[in-house]
C-alpha cells in the first residue's frame, strides 16, 4: 500500500515537473517572442549603422570571402567576423532580407533570457534546499519575472531588433558570464563544474569574436571585482584552470584574427586596434562624447519602467556587509554578483570618453536579475503551510522601508509623465527633412493618445496597489503595460516611422536595381545612406555637395547613363538640361533620375 502511494506521488511530481518545464520554455518563448521576434522583417534597414552590417554580410555571402568584411568596395574593420558570419548564414538559410539580417541579434537575445530564467530557477531551488522548505511556485515565478523583466525593457528591444553587433555581444557575454556563476556555484565534485567553466571559455572567445577586447576585459573586470570582494580570488583563479581557458579562448578567437591580419596587414591593425577599440576608449570617435552622468539617463530611461526599483533592489543586498557574503554559500550569491556585473559594466564604459546608449546594454540582465531578486521576496507558495501570507512575505522593515515606498511613488510620478508626454509627443516632435510627413501619420495613426491611456491608466493602477501596500502586484502592472505599449503602439510606431522615412529609400534603391543597365553608375548626392547600397545591390559613390555632383557628372562621370538619387529640389542644380536627364521615380522626401552623360 505505502508502496503504490509513493509510486502515485512520485508519477505525479514527474508530470507537474514536465508540465512546469513546458510552461517555462512557452513563456521564455513567449516574452522572447514580443520582445525581439514579433514582426522583426516587416521594416525596412535603419540607417546609419545597420545596412553597413547587413551589406558587408551581403558581400560576404556573394563573394564567399569569409575573411576581410567589405563594404561599398572598402574594407570594413569596425567590428571582427562573427556577426558577418551569423548574418551570412542567415542569408542562405532565409535569403538576403530583414528577418535574416536581424535574426542573430534576436536569437543572441532569446539565449539570454532563456540562461537567465534557468539561473533564477537553479538559484532559488538551491535556497529552498538549504533552508529545507519546498517553495516551487517562487522558483518558477523568480525565474518568469526575471526573464519578462530582462526581455521586456526599451533598451533590449531596441537592440535585438536591430542588426548590429551589440545584441550579439551582450549575448555573448552575459552568457559567459552566467556560466562562470554556475560553475562557480557547483560543488567541487561536480561533473558539470568543469563543463561550466569550458562553456564560459568559448562564450569568451566569441564575444572576443564579436567585438574585440572588449569582450573578455570586461567579464575579466566583473568577474575580478566579485572575487576580490569576496576575498577569494587567487583560489577561484586555481579552480577554473585559467591557462587551459585561456588557450580554448585563443583556439575559437585567434584563427580569423590571424587570417585577417595576414590578408590585411597593418591596415587592419591600425583601424580595428587603434581607432575602434584603443581610441573609443580614450577619445572621442564620430562626435559621440556625452556628459558623465550620460549613463544614468540612459539606464533610467532604457530600463524602464523598472529602473526605479534598483536602488532598493540593490540596498536589499547589503553589500556593505562584506563578511556575511563572504560566509554565505556561493549558490546564494548570485545577487551579489549581478550587483558587480552591473556596477563593472556602468562604471567602465563611463570611464571611457566615447559614450553611445548601446554600450551599457551587457548590464541590462543583471539589473533584471536584481529586479527578479527583490520580488522573490514578495512571491509565496500558498500549498505549503509553513508560508506566511503575502503581507507577512518579507521583513516588516523591509515592507515599512522609505526607499521601496519612494520607488513605487516614483515609479508613478515616472509613467505618469510619459503617459502625458505621450499625448503631446507629436508637438515634441520636431521636422525631419528624411520623414517630411512624419508627424500627420503618426497623428492620424491615433498611437500617441493609445500610449497615453495605457501608462495613465497603470499609474492610477499603481498608486492604488501602493497605497493599499500590495507590493507584489507593482511589478506586474509594469511588465502588462509594457507589453500593451509594445504591441499596440510601439511596433505599429515602427511600421509608421518606416513608411514616411525608410520605405521610401528602400523602393527607389530596389528599382534601381531593377532598372540599372550594365555598367551603370549609381550616384547619390547630398546624404549618405548606407542601406541604399544594400537594396540596390550595388556599389554607390557618395557626393556630399551639388557642385561637386555637377563636376563629377560633366568631367568624370563615365559616358552613357547614370543615375541619380537625391532629393528632388537637388536635381536642377546639377549643372543638366532638361533634356539630360529623366525622372523616374520620386517617394517622400526622395527622387531618382537617369542622367544622360555625353562623351568628353
Amino acid at each position: 500500500m505505502i508502496q503504490s502511494v509513493s509510486k502515485h506521488w512520485w508519477k505525479n511530481k514527474s508530470k507537474r515537473a514536465v508540465l512546469a518545464v513546458g510552461l517555462s520554455i512557452l513563456w521564455v518563448i513567449l516574452v522572447s517572442g514580443i520582445a525581439f521576434f514579433w514582426g522583426l522583417g516587416n521594416f525596412s534597414l535603419i540607417d546609419e549603422t545597420e545596412p553597413l552590417f547587413a551589406e558587408a554580410s551581403r558581400q560576404m555571402y556573394i563573394t564567399g570571402d569569409w575573411i576581410t568584411p567589405y563594404f561599398n568596395g572598402e574594407t570594413r574593420f569596425d567590428k571582427p567576423a562573427l556577426i558577418y558570419w551569423c548574418q551570412a548564414i542567415a542569408y542562405t538559410i532565409f535569403g538576403v532580407n530583414e528577418w535574416a539580417v536581424r535574426l542573430p541579434s534576436a536569437i543572441a537575445a532569446l539565449g539570454v533570457v532563456g540562461l537567465a530564467f534557468y539561473t533564477l530557477h537553479w538559484q532559488q531551488a538551491q535556497r529552498d534546499g538549504l533552508q529545507g522548505v519546498d517553495r516551487p511556485s517562487r522558483r518558477w515565478l523568480t525565474a518568469g519575472l526575471g526573464a519578462a523583466v530582462i526581455a521586456l525593457n526599451p533598451e533590449m528591444i531596441a537592440w535585438g531588433r536591430v542588426g548590429v553587433s551589440d545584441m550579439l555581444l551582450t549575448g555573448c557575454m552575459c552568457s559567459a558570464l552566467l556560466c562562470f556563476f554556475h560553475g562557480y556555484s557547483q560543488p567541487a565534485e561536480s561533473n558539470f563544474k568543469a563543463r561550466w567553466y569550458f562553456a564560459f571559455y568559448v562564450l569568451i572567445g566569441l564575444a572576443i569574436l564579436t567585438k574585440g577586447p572588449v569582450g573578455i576585459v570586461l567579464p575579466g573586470f566583473i568577474i575580478f571585482l566579485f572575487l576580490v570582494y569576496l576575498g577569494n580570488f587567487w583560489q577561484v583563479v586555481k579552480e577554473i584552470h585559467l591557462i587551459r581557458g585561456l588557450f580554448v579562448i585563443a583556439a575559437v578567437s585567434v584563427p580569423w584574427y590571424a587570417l585577417v591580419t595576414w590578408e590585411n596587414g597593418w591596415n587592419f591593425i591600425d583601424s580595428f586596434f587603434g581607432l575602434h577599440n584603443v581610441e573609443r576608449f580614450t577619445d572621442v570617435v564620430n562626435g559621440h562624447s556625452a556628459p558623465w552622468y550620460f549613463y544614468f539617463i540612459v539606464v533610467a530611461v532604457g530600463f524602464a519602467p523598472y529602473a526605479v526599483y534598483l536602488p532598493a533592489a540593490m540596498i536589499r543586498l547589503k553589500f556593505w556587509q562584506r563578511q556575511a557574503w563572504v560566509s554565505t554559500e556561493r549558490s546564494q550569491q548570485l545577487g551579489l554578483f549581478a550587483f558587480w556585473w552591473f556596477i563593472g559594466v556602468f562604471s567602465f564604459f563611463t570611464i571611457a570618453v566615447t559614450k553611445l546608449p548601446s554600450y551599457v546594454l551587457p548590464l541590462m540582465p543583471a539589473a533584471g536579475i536584481l529586479i527578479a531578486l527583490l520580488w522573490s521576496d514578495l512571491i509565496v507558495d500558498k500549498s505549503t503551510d509553513n508560508i506566511r501570507k503575502v503581507s507577512q512575505s518579507v521583513s516588516p522593515v523591509f515592507l515599512s522601508s522609505p526607499l521601496m515606498q519612494a520607488s513605487g511613488c516614483f515609479n508613478v510620478i515616472f509613467i505618469s509623465a510619459v503617459g502625458f508626454a505621450f499625448f503631446e509627443v507629436t508637438k515634441l516632435i520636431g521636422p525631419d527633412p528624411a520623414a517630411p510627413n512624419f508627424q500627420q501619420m503618426l497623428q492620424r495613426s491615433n498611437l500617441p493618445v493609445l500610449g497615453g491611456i495605457i501608462w495613465v491608466a497603470a499609474a492610477v493602477i499603481i498608486a492604488i496597489f501602493l497605497i493599499r501596500r500590495r507590493y507584489l502586484h507593482l511589478i506586474g502592472i509594469n511588465l502588462l503595460a509594457f507589453s500593451a505599449f509594445t504591441i499596440l503602439v510601439l511596433t505599429p510606431a515602427l511600421f509608421v516611422s518606416d513608411a514616411s522615412r525608410q520605405l521610401p529609400l528602400k523602393q527607389l534603391s530596389q528599382l534601381a536595381a531593377q532598372i540599372q543597365e550594365p555598367g551603370e553608375e549609381i550616384l547619390m548626392i547630398g546624404f549618405k545612406k548606407p542601406s541604399v547600397a544594400f537594396y540596390a545591390e550595388s556599389k554607390i559613390n557618395y557626393i556630399k555637395t551639388n557642385q561637386k555632383a555637377a563636376d563629377y557628372i560633366n568631367n568624370q562621370a563615365k559616358s552613357g547613363s547614370i543615375l541619380v538619387l537625391a532629393e528632388p529640389k537637388r536635381f536642377p542644380k546639377l549643372g543638366l538640361e532638361s533634356t539630360e536627364y529623366e525622372k523616374l521615380a520620386e517617394k517622400q522626401a526622395y527622387g531618382l533620375i537617369r542622367a544622360t552623360i555625353s562623351e568628353q
